[in-house]
Order: structure tokens, then C-alpha cells, then sequence
């Protein structure tokens, strides 16, 4: 045992230790990619089931249709006659249908106001008082007037008014249904399901004049298309990339796939042949989507809530028409009826390859882990580095205590001067609410002009940086270590904390990021400098937007409003990802590149 602690004693005080960290950096980016690509294969993901048993997903004949045709042309008809009315006359004619029905109605008003416009409307709500329950849960069946794509969704406004005097006739629901129409399918769901967990601020959305339980599950229809279809789309990608239960999910599938014989389809991938590169394509449009925390629909909204939600969309060409879609809704309120307590037992946290393939976090989680702990890796070695002299000095002879006779080294010990380094840190990390503020709160006629000159100032911003603390502090290589130091120890501890919250977006933020690890200083070779800057421009946030901006087809403009509406309404916290912690390791790290560090002004400590 003595021998054995010398060994590691000599090991640690070994400088050539200090050389292993950059590739142990590298090996970890490289194995997180490595595992990312592996969880498509059947050794790495696994086939969905059923953990609920109460569900009982398509264990159940369904009834609708045969004359509930008629009346779902019926309401198509009258649907048809509000188009092009202002929402006020369209909220008018469907409450006159619902309390028709003898449904108790409610309407509300919202106003949000971001990038300089204004987001209005007023949203419809029927109950239906369950027969059997005590009004303590509640189902909510969603349909927007216009879908995400600003396409009327009057096919999806008519079968919700079919389906409520269709569930009107039931007496075996033990939950009550909430039968919601919204104007649109962001802001109109968000307001009513904040207002419903009294989470609003009141003087932008008004307060429901009635409630019912808590709220199970909810499924939104988004049926614009016209015609019979083929297949339905799930589209179940919630804000901040949070996850519906992934029993809701399997139910959908098995009912509309097993019971229904419709295909069913995730990720727009319309053809999936359930091979190898058409799941890593569905896997990596999901990481995406769950990257960018978008809401993709009314269901996002609900999804914050602990209320698991889902949006159908039909697609194809086929035999199928309303009716089956709504047998499929009815299927999916059948089994959420049967619950006795809140979905919990299946995944919460999961990345689907195929409608009937995923894998848990325990099995991707290491991936963004690997990539985030390079950082940290990097960030302790260079802590330890900066406290060894610069060059080579002469050891020191010292005498084992206690552990056999043999002899250890141990280079002279550095004073750390801390006050600069972390000085620079601190300064990129409040440069960043600039950016963040300027983004969420500028007109949207200045969002353009906004951006190409923080574009502009962004690149020279490093050199500035660089400069001013070239001249009036005269930085050691020591500070220089220890500014990359901080940083990469800041943006490691970000990342492996968001990783289990948003996997996609940690994930990818790492990569963008990981170019930092590597950057030093370069006084002696200009055209390393030159490389690197050019390197990290590339990987800016600026650049990756504007990249992205151009790959969707989009311009700036509208990349930055969405972003700054989805912030104000429905809290999106990409944006904090971006500017505050992404942005300012990237300047720190331009700035470690830029800089000429003062070769010998390190200090060593005298024993």
C-alpha cells in the first residue's frame, strides 16, 4: 500500500499528466457523438408498450358516425359561413350552438404585446358535466380556428362541435370534457390554460367565468386539410422541448394504427420505413424541435401544466374521412376516462425513432453529459496548469513522509492572480444581457437593423476586448489560463444541469461549443490567431442563426420574432441559453485567442 500511494503521488505531480486533458476532451466529444449515433440500432432502443394498464387503449367498440355525418356536414356548413367574420361574430354564432346543446359556455379575452405587436383574441370553452364524476377531473378537446400554419382549420372547428353533441348522448364519462376553440394556436390556448391555473397576468388575459377539475390530458385537432385521408400525424413536442407521458402517445398509436387501421406518423417523416437512416432522420428532426422549444401546437401549451396533450393531424391521400378521425378522438377520451389517477407511470423523458421505437434518458443522457463534462475536464486542468511556473523550472527535491524512503519532485508553487481573470468573466457574462434584452424587446420593423449592427459589433467586439486588455493590464499567460478556466468551468456546469431538463438543446449548444475547449493563445503565430478567430466566428451565435435562418428558408426578421413571441407568451428559455450562457463563453473564449500574453509575470510562492 505505501508503494502503491508513492506511485500515484510521483503520477500526479508528473507534468506530462497535464498534457493528457485536451485528449481526454476530445475522446469525450467524440464518444457523445458516437453514442447519439448508436441509439437508432435495435441494441440501443427498444420497442413502446403500454405502462398504464387502466388505459386500455382500443379495447373498446366506438360508435361514432353513421348519421353523426350529417351533422358534422351540418356544422361544416355553418363553420363555412363565419369565415372571413372578426372573432367576436364567430365566438357569438358557436356559442349559440354549444348552449344549444346544453353545454354551459365561457368566453375570454387576451393581450399579448411582443416586438412591437399586438397578439388579440378571445377564446370559446364548453363544459360537459360528466354523469358519472364530481367535476374534481377534466378532459380538454382543442381545435384552433387557424392552425400554426395560419391554415382555417374549419374541418377540426366542425368535428369538436360534433363530437360535444356526440358526447352530450353518452352517460358513461367519469371525467368532465372541456370543448375549447381558440382564435389561434399559440397564444389563445396559452392564455386559457394559464387562466386556468390561475398562472395569468391579469392584465393581459382576463379570468375564466368557469372551471372544472384538474385537468388529465388533452388532445388538439388540427384538420385543415380537405378531402379523405390516409394517415394521422402526431405532433406531441411541447415548449422548452418537455414530453407529453409516453402512454398518451402509445395509446394514439394504438388505437389509430391497431384499432382504426390508419398509419400513423411522427416528425413529418410521412414515409418511415423503420430502418436505420429514417430513424435517425425522426430522431434528429425530434432533437431539433426539442432543441429550438418552440410550441408546435395547441397541445404545447398545456404540456408546462403537467397536463399531458397531443395535436392530430390527418395527411395523406386515402379511404379515411372525418369519421374516422373523430372514432380516433373518441377512442383516445375513452381510455383517458378510465384513469384513476394522473399519468405517471411511463417516460416523461424519451426520444422517438418510430412511432413504436424510443429510447429513456438513461440510455441518451451520456451522450450531452460527455460533451458537457470536456468542458470541465478542460476547466481543472487548466486550473492546475496555472499554478505550475511558465516553462520549465527546476524541481524540487522532497522527502516522502511516511511513505517508504523514495523520493518525490514537485515543481515550485505559482501565486494565482484571480482578480483579472475572473474580472473578464464576469464582464462577458453581464455583456450578455445586451443582446438578450435588445432581442425580446425591440419593434419588430427594428429587429433586422438590430441585428446586422450587433452582427458588426459582435465580431469586433473580441479584438476591442483583446486590445483594451493588452495595453492596460498586459495579461500573463497564467490569466489567460485562468479566464478560459472559469469559462469553460461556467459553460460545463450550464450544460450538464440543462441536459436534464432539454437534452437536444444542451446537446447541440455542446457541440457549437466545443471548438472553445482547444483555443488558446497564439502571440507567436498570427496565422493559428487568424484560424482560430475565422474558426469561432463561424460557430458565433450570430453566424449559426443567420445559417439557420437561411437552411428553414427564413429571414431574420421573422427567425427573431418568433423567437421573442414565444419568450413573452409562452416562456420560452432558448433565448436565455443563447445570449447568457452560450455567447459569453464564446467571447471569453475569442478573447483567450486574441490575446499576447506577457511571457514571465507569473509570481512563485517561497516556502
Amino acid at each position: 500500500m505505501p508503494r502503491l500511494l508513492s506511485g500515484a503521488l510521483r503520477l500526479r505531480r508528473d507534468p506530462r499528466m497535464l498534457k493528457l486533458p485536451p485528449y481526454l476532451s476530445l475522446l469525450c466529444i467524440l464518444v457523445g457523438v458516437v453514442w447519439l449515433f448508436l441509439l437508432p440500432l435495435d441494441e440501443y432502443s427498444r420497442r413502446t408498450y403500454i405502462s398504464e394498464n387502466a388505459l386500455l387503449p382500443g379495447q373498446v367498440h366506438t360508435y361514432f358516425g353513421g348519421s353523426d355525418q350529417n351533422v358534422f356536414r351540418a356544422y361544416k356548413h355553418e363553420v363555412n359561413s363565419l369565415v372571413g367574420k372578426s372573432n367576436v361574430e364567430i365566438n357569438d354564432k358557436l356559442e349559440s350552438i354549444v348552449k344549444g346543446l346544453g353545454l354551459k359556455a365561457g368566453r375570454q379575452n387576451f393581450t399579448y404585446r411582443s416586438a412591437g405587436r399586438v397578439y388579440s383574441g378571445e377564446n370559446l370553452y364548453a363544459i360537459l358535466q360528466a354523469p358519472r364524476g364530481d367535476a374534481t377531473e377534466a378532459i380538454v378537446l382543442v381545435a384552433a380556428w387557424e392552425n400554426a400554419k395560419e391554415e382555417l382549420n374549419r374541418n377540426g372547428v366542425a368535428l369538436v362541435l360534433t363530437l360535444a353533441r356526440y358526447f352530450k348522448r353518452w352517460s358513461l364519462w367519469s371525467k368532465d370534457i372541456i370543448f375549447l376553440v381558440t382564435p389561434d394556436s399559440i397564444a389563445g390556448p396559452q392564455a386559457w390554460v394559464d387562466a386556468y391555473h390561475d398562472a395569468h397576468d391579469s392584465a393581459r388575459v382576463d379570468s375564466l367565468p368557469l372551471k372544472s377539475g384538474a385537468l388529465q390530458g388533452a388532445i388538439a385537432i388540427d384538420y385543415a386539410k380537405e378531402g379523405r385521408f390516409e394517415s394521422v400525424h402526431i405532433v406531441y413536442d411541447g415548449v422548452n422541448g418537455q414530453l407529453p407521458n409516453l402512454d398518451l402517445i402509445n395509446s394514439v398509436v394504438s388505437i389509430a394504427g391497431g384499432q382504426m387501421g390508419m398509419g400513423v406518423a411522427i416528425q413529418e417523416m410521412w414515409g418511415h420505413n423503420d430502418q436505420y437512416p429514417d430513424r435517425l432522420r425522426t430522431m434528429l428532426r425530434g432533437m431539433l424541435k426539442q432543441g429550438l422549444g418552440l410550441a408546435s401546437g395547441p397541445h404545447s401549451s398545456f404540456i408546462p401544466y403537467h397536463v399531458d396533450a397531443v395535436t392530430l393531424q390527418p395527411f395523406g391521400d386515402g379511404w379515411q374521412d372525418e369519421m374516422a378521425m373523430g372514432r380516433v378522438v373518441e377512442g383516445t377520451f375513452r381510455s383517458l376516462n378510465n384513469l384513476l389517477e394522473h399519468l405517471h407511470q411511463s417516460f416523461f423523458f424519451y426520444l422517438l425513432m418510430q412511432r413504436e421505437r424510443f429510447v429513456s434518458i438513461g440510455t441518451y443522457l451520456p451522450s450531452a453529459m460527455l460533451v458537457a463534462a470536456n468542458f470541465t475536464i478542460m476547466a481543472i486542468a487548466l486550473w492546475v496548469k496555472s499554478g505550475q511556473p511558465e516553462g520549465e523550472a527546476e524541481p524540487v527535491k522532497m522527502e516522502a513522509d511516511g511513505i517508504g524512503s523514495g523520493e518525490t519532485t514537485r515543481a515550485p508553487a505559482v501565486e494565482r492572480d484571480l482578480f483579472l481573470p475572473l474580472g473578464v468573466v464576469t464582464i462577458c457574462q453581464f455583456l450578455a444581457v445586451i443582446p438578450f434584452y435588445l432581442f425580446n424587446h425591440a419593434p419588430d420593423s427594428m429587429l433586422t437593423p438590430a441585428f446586422t449592427i450587433f452582427a458588426v459589433i459582435n465580431t469586433a467586439l473580441p479584438h476591442s476586448l483583446s486590445h483594451l486588455l493588452t495595453t492596460y493590464y498586459t495579461p500573463s499567460a497564467q490569466q489567460y489560463q485562468l479566464i478560459k478556466s472559469f469559462s469553460l468551468l461556467l459553460l460545463g456546469m450550464f450544460l450538464s444541469s440543462l441536459a436534464t431538463l432539454n437534452f437536444s438543446l444542451a446537446f447541440l449548444v455542446g457541440l457549437l461549443t466545443s471548438p472553445l475547449t482547444f483555443m488558446r493563445p497564439w502571440p507567436q503565430s498570427p496565422a493559428m490567431r487568424t484560424a482560430c478567430t475565422v474558426l469561432l466566428n463561424a460557430v458565433s451565435p450570430t453566424a449559426v442563426l443567420v445559417a439557420a435562418a437561411f437552411a428553414w428558408h427564413l429571414d431574420i426578421n421573422t427567425v427573431l420574432r418568433e423567437a421573442a413571441f414565444a419568450w413573452d407568451v409562452c416562456g420560452m428559455y432558448t433565448p436565455v441559453v443563447v445570449w447568457c450562457v452560450w455567447w459569453p463563453a464564446w467571447l471569453a473564449g475569442s478573447v483567450t485567442v486574441l490575446g499576447r500574453p506577457e511571457v514571465g509575470k507569473t509570481k512563485q510562492k517561497t516556502t
